[in-house]
């Protein structure tokens, strides 16, 4: 089974996916964030979700695309996995293949890596639960880098739509279920 979890801020995505996999033995909690030296505001969102975790979650950090599909591909039949979220991973491809100013070859370098992300979803032994940021919804950006992250993350997240069983979109906190 693969859940593909959206939501814009605050929506209580991660909250609802953690529900998801709350009575599962075995679950591994994916943190996509990376570590911002001096950012104390980001250190406690991290803290935040961390907390609300049960001590029983193995937790592995994957801010990147070769460590993320590594954990999609130790998860066993019967284990669970929580991805959160794609948001803060694709920013990270973004800025590891220096794609902002729309060069053509980083932004191959960025499909190739959401191809990755897909086939490592779809070939997850484990159930799966992503969670995504849902951009799409709001104004046009008015930077160039705002408008690539949002065609880059809808796309993203179109794809992985496509391959998961169950869509659910969180607005206000309540849950709708696409598929």
């Amino acid at each position: 089974m693969r859940t593909l979890v959206l939501g814009g801020a605050r929506s209580g995505k991660s909250a609802h996916a953690e529900g998801l996999v709350a009575a599962e033995e075995a679950v591994t909690y994916v943190a996509t964030a990376r570590r911002v030296t001096g950012d104390r505001e980001w250190d406690e969102r991290i803290a935040a979700h961390v907390a609300r975790r049960p001590d029983s979650w193995r937790t592995a950090e994957a801010p990147d695309t070769a460590a993320l599909r590594r954990v999609l591909g130790e998860v066993p039949d019967g284990g669970s996995v929580l991805v959160d979220d794609l948001a803060t991973w694709l920013t990270g491809v973004l800025d590891d293949a220096g794609a902002w100013d729309r060069d053509p070859a980083a932004l191959e370098v960025v499909a190739a890596r959401c191809t990755e992300l897909v086939d490592a979803v779809t070939g997850c032994a484990g159930r799966v639960v992503v969670v995504s940021a849902e951009v799409g919804l709001g104004v046009v950006p008015a930077t160039r880098s705002g408008r690539l992250f949002r065609d880059e993350l809808g796309a993203l997240n179109a794809r992985l739509a496509e391959v998961c069983d169950e869509v659910v979109l969180l607005v206000a906190g309540l849950p709708l279920r696409l598929r």
